[in-house]
This record gives C-alpha cells, structure tokens and sequence, in this order.
C-alpha cells in the first residue's frame, strides 16, 4: 500500500503543475491521461540506468588502459628513470617542462623559464607557450603544487591518471553522441564496446600518455556530442544557451591542447558549410557555431602570445569567407530550383575566392611559412595500411542507407564521419580520430528506427513490433557476441606481465648527468634528444616538436651526422649551433627496418645529391659521393675524425663524441 500512495502523490504532484484548477476540485486521480505516468517513470528510469552505464563504461575503460600500462612497464616498479625513458619522441619533451614547472623555486620562475626558455634550441632564447601547446603541463604542474596531494601521489601518476582520467570522458562523449543520434542508451553502450574492442585503432594512450591527441580527443568528442544536442530542432531556450557554453568550453580547449587542431575543425566547418548550402541547418545556429570556432582559436591565439600560424590558418580564412559572402549574397534560398542552384554555385565559387585571397593576405602579411610542411606532408603521404575493426563494415554498410530523411544531427554526423575518413588516409594520427567515429556512427546505424523500417520495408516486412523488436535485440546480441570473442583475449591480455627494458639508454643518461656540465649542448635525432632534455636537462640543437620552418632547417643540418659528409663539414654545422657533445645511434646509421629509400640516411642522400647506398637503382641525377658516410667513418678513429671529435662513451647502441673547441 505505501507504494501505490507513493505514486499516487507523485502524480498528483505532476498533473497539479499542469493543471492546477482540478486540484481544487480533488478529482485529479480521474482525470489523469492513462500511463502518463509509466511513460515519465520508465523515461527517467532510462535515463539514470543510460547515464550511470556511460559513466560506469568510461571508467571501465580508463581503469583498463591504466593497467595495460602498469602491466607492459611494471611502471610502479622501475626506476624514475626509466620511467622518464618510457615516455618516448615528443611525449618526453612535452613532460619534460610539467617536470620543469615542478622543479622551479616558484610559479611565477616556472613560467618565465618557458616563456624565456634557452635550453630547447641551443643559442636560441624562445617562448615555449607560444611554441608549444603546452599549457596543460602548466595547468596540472599548478595544481599539483597547490593540492594537498603531494605526499600521497607522486607527480609522474597524478600526471598520467589524469590522461587516463580523460579516457574516461573521451569514451563517455562518444557513448553520449551515439545515444543522441540513435535515441537509445544502448547505442552508446554498443559504440563504447567497439571502442575497447578495436582499441589498437582507436587510441594508443596507454603506451604515449603525453601526446596533445590524447589530451585534445576528449574535448572534441564532447564537442560533437554538444552540437549534435545543439542541431535539434526546436530547443528551449536554456538549453540552447547552455549547449552553446559546452560547445564554446570544449572547442576552446580542444584549441589549446593540440597543434593539429585547425585541421580538425576545417572538416567540421565544411560539414557545417554544406549542412548550411543544403538548407538543412538553420542559418542563425550556423553561424553560431562558425563564430565560436573562431573565437576559440583567436582566444588561444592570444594566450600563445599571438601565434601567427593560428592567424594563418585555412580555417579562420574559411569562417570569415563564409560570414562575408552571406553579408553580400542575400535571399540565397529563395526562388526556383534553378535559380537557387545558380545562386549555390556562385555561393560555393565566392567562399572559395574569398578564402584563397584572405589567406593569402594573412600569411603575406606575417610572412608565415610554419605549416607548409603540413600540406606537404598531406600531398606527398596518402594511404595508410587497412584496418581491421568490426566496426568499420558496419559503418560503411550503414551509410549509405542512412541518407533517407536525415535529420541536421544525423546528417551532420554522416559527412564528419566521411571527411574524417579522407583525412585519415593522410596519416596513421588521424585514423584514431576517424575509427572512435566510426563506432559511434555505426551503432547508431544499428539502432535507428529509421533504418530499420527501411530495411523491413525492403523484405516488406514492415510492423511496428518488428521495428523496436530489431533495433533492441541485434544490437544485443552484436554486443553478447563481443563479450564471448574478445573477453578472453582481454583478460589474457590483463594478466601478461612485462616489465620496461633499456639498459643503454639508461646507461647514456646516467652517464650524462654524471659526466657532463648542466650547460653542455647535445645534438643528436630528434627523438633521441627529448629524452635527453626530459631525464638530464641539457640544452639540445634540436627536438621532435616540429611546427618551425627554423627548426626543420636546423633539424636536416643536424642530421648530416648521418649522411656522407667530410669531418669539417659536420664539425662546422654542429659549432654553428652550440654543440659541445654529439650522439651517434647505431640503430640509424645501420637502419634496416625500412626499404631502400625510406630509411633516414637514404633521404639524406637523396636531399645532398648523392648515391644511395647497396643494390638497386638511382634518379640519373644522384653522383656518388666524395667522402664515406659520416656516422660509420668516425668510428675508425681515423686521424681527419680525431681531430674534430672524440669519443668520450660508447655502449651496444649509442656512441657519444665531444667536439674540439678550435678546428686543426
């Protein structure tokens, strides 16, 4: 009996809302609508059980990839060190100044350090934040020193918890999308399985923990999630405003935590351009959403202290182009069809001319030549090796069935997903942007309503029951038949124990901090040095973080050390930038991991001119060399190489020489 009064004062709690005159009659218990009720109750009780499973699932995953890490390293057992050693390439650099904040007497003496840092680039003073997109080492170094957390949690561990913490709201926003798109939570839940599933293709934070893609992902994925809430028609008010907060938050930060994220929002805005030409995107919320992508990268802009690549961007060039050409091409969706399909068209041709002029424009006027390489980079490498995902099928399946009647969100999900796709093919980073969409799209695909009553309209099969029958029940047997295939290898994979393992590399750095000056310069490849600055703090020639034209020329004179150039050669070009020690890897100067003609050296040799080494052809323009390659001559000790350098350390893998102060 206490349950039925319970719903019945709950009930008149809600009808008393809506129509107050009958309560003072006492007649409300008749006048209810029938199952109002058990529709309220049943949609909050989705909700709660939907909700709580999107954070349970986020966590499960953050907690998943914090122990493969344990796992692979035994991180919690080896020496600092090695652990700073596990942090590999630019991952190194980037915790090197979380570590350099930390260390500093002050705040305020950390900050200066990396706005006036001269000990990244040797004979260079720069500003890192400016750089860099480094101030999410600012912020965590911050609170670290501020939290009573210091003598419970050592610095290294609140660092990457908080990466893997951020896993957790990474596969919350996808779970999240896929359930706005579909309708059902257990969309999410689907997308969030293929996520952990395909894990090797869709994030590699437990073993690159610092990367900006991993700190940048999370904020992304919330905002999409937000602008596909936003795309609903028929919004109140203030949730309208509050999305477009969550919208401007996450794309700001989004922004600041990663270089690459002009590219990324390019293909969201022309997904927003062609939503817009199409008429299926009301112009005001179109231009909201234009407008805080700009405000959001002129807002890092200026805490990067006006990073002119930023200013440069296609991006900015293209809002503004769009913003402009509405101005000057009113009533573009009116009139006949022909006449709309002449205005689209001069539409798309102004936007186009406007945002080549504006960027061109902006770049002559800063002299920008800081992303060329980019472009370069996205022409010269197209393709990347296939991927195996079970949740790639299903989304190719799904998307081309998914254009009937497409709602804005729907439509504006479908073609991210293509374009994120396309960007992909340039380069393996972009792929795990792409495959986590992937996932979300394609457990949408499989529990839309819509697209099963096309589907059983096809076999003419079409009912109701059948339609809510089939939604639910594929997606849960799809996601039982996940459990059985891959728990096991989960758990496998959870119970195999390995332990980090580099000996000469921790015997270089030892040796580094133990018998060379705090002020020594160090060359080397780039890779390599972010280690060194990371566990030695010693000034380096050059380092992995390569947006700088500078610093790209500086990086190809370094590596001169491996091509075929004579003793002085390489000793001026080393002296020209500070260099006291240089370091030599045996694994580089003999590569044979990759073809003829891909390894480092080969490039070199191709870059100055000269022959490649061992069987095979070369370009009619390539002459052999007049000396022998540089890294394995020296290691004759032969009186022309003594002269210049001198060996003060070797091991299995690395060969240290110190160069002569004065040529002889």
């Amino acid at each position: 009996m206490m349950y039925i009064r319970q719903r019945k004062e709950i009930k008149t709690t809600e009808v008393s809302e809506d129509f107050p005159a009958q309560e003072e009659n006492g007649k409300l218990e008749n006048k209810l609508p029938s199952g109002c009720t058990n529709r309220r109750f049943w949609k909050i009780l989705s909700f709660t059980v939907g909700g709580t499973t999107a954070l349970g699932i986020g966590l499960l995953t953050s907690v998943y990839l914090a122990t493969l890490h344990e796992n692979d390293l035994w991180f919690s057992n080896i020496k600092e060190v090695e652990r700073e050693i596990s942090f590999r390439t630019e991952c190194g650099l980037y915790y090197s100044y979380y570590k350099q904040m930390l260390q500093a007497p002050t705040l305020m003496q950390g900050f200066r350090g990396l706005i006036h840092d001269n000990k990244t680039e040797s004979m260079k003073t720069i500003n890192l934040l400016q750089r860099m997109n480094i101030y999410q080492e600012v912020f965590l170094s911050i609170l670290y020193r501020v939290l009573p957390i210091q003598k419970y949690l050592e610095p290294v561990y609140f660092y990457i918890y908080t990466l893997f913490g951020l896993q957790a709201v990474y596969v919350t926003a996808l779970y999240i999308t896929s359930w706005l798109l579909s309708g059902t939570w257990l969309s999410g839940l689907l997308a969030a399985f293929w996520y952990i599933t395909n894990r090797i293709d869709t994030t590699r934070a437990e073993f690159t923990i610092p990367l900006r893609e991993n700190w940048a992902l999370p904020f992304f994925a919330i905002q999409i999630a937000a602008i596909t809430y936003f795309l609903r028609p028929n919004l109140q008010s203030l949730s309208e405003r509050l999305t477009l907060l969550a919208i401007f938050i996450s794309t700001f930060l989004f922004s600041l935590t990663w270089q690459f994220n002009q590219f990324m929002m390019l293909m969201q805005a022309l997904v927003l351009f062609i939503l817009d030409s199409l008429d299926m995107l009301p112009a005001m919320k179109a231009t909201w959403l234009y407008s805080i992508q700009i405000t959001g990268l002129l807002l890092v802009c200026i805490l990067q202290f006006f990073n002119s690549m930023i200013l440069g961007s296609l991006l900015i060039s293209f809002n503004l182009s769009v913003l402009i050409a509405r101005k000057l091409q009113k009533n573009l969706k009116t009139g006949n069809f022909l006449n709309r399909i002449r205005k689209l068209l001069l539409h798309l041709f102004v936007v186009f001319c406007l945002t080549l002029l504006l960027n061109n424009i902006i770049k002559n006027i800063l002299n920008l030549k800081s992303d060329e390489h980019i472009f370069k980079f996205l022409k010269a490498k197209f393709g990347f090796g296939a991927t195996s995902d079970s949740a790639t099928q299903h989304c190719v399946d799904k998307m081309g069935k998914c254009t009937v009647d497409l709602n804005p969100e729907t439509a504006y999900n479908l073609i991210h997903t293509i374009l994120f796709g396309l960007l992909a093919l340039s380069t393996m980073r972009m792929k795990y942007l792409w495959t986590s969409h992937m996932c979300v799209f394609a457990s949408f695909g499989l529990c839309s309503r819509e697209i099963w009553e096309l589907l059983l309209k096809l076999v003419h099969l079409y009912n109701p029951k059948r339609i809510c029958i089939m939604r639910y029940s594929v997606p849960i047997l799809i996601l039982l038949y996940l459990c059985y295939k891959f728990w096991p290898g989960m758990m496998d994979e959870l119970s195999e124990l390995r332990e980090f393992y580099d000996p000469d590399t921790v015997e270089l750095m030892n040796w580094i901090n133990s018998n060379t000056p705090r002020k020594a310069v160090f060359a080397g490849s780039m890779q390599l040095l972010a280690g060194v600055k990371l566990c030695t703090g010693r000034t380096l020639t050059n380092h992995p973080h390569y947006e700088d034209n500078s610093l790209r020329e500086r990086t190809k004179a370094v590596y001169q050390i491996y091509a075929k150039r004579s003793p002085e050669e390489v000793h001026a070009l080393l002296k020209s930038f500070g260099t006291d020690y240089v370091i030599l890897e045996d694994s580089i100067c003999y590569e044979r991991r990759h073809h003829r003609g891909c390894r480092l050296r080969d490039l070199l040799d191709i870059a100055n001119g000269h022959m490649m080494d061992g069987p095979g052809e070369n370009d009619p323009d390539l002459k052999p060399a007049d000396h022998p390659r540089f890294c394995e001559e020296i290691k004759r000790n032969l009186p022309p190489y003594m002269a210049h350098f001198t060996r003060v350390f070797q091991n299995k893998t690395f060969h240290v020489y110190k160069l002569s102060r004065n040529k002889q």
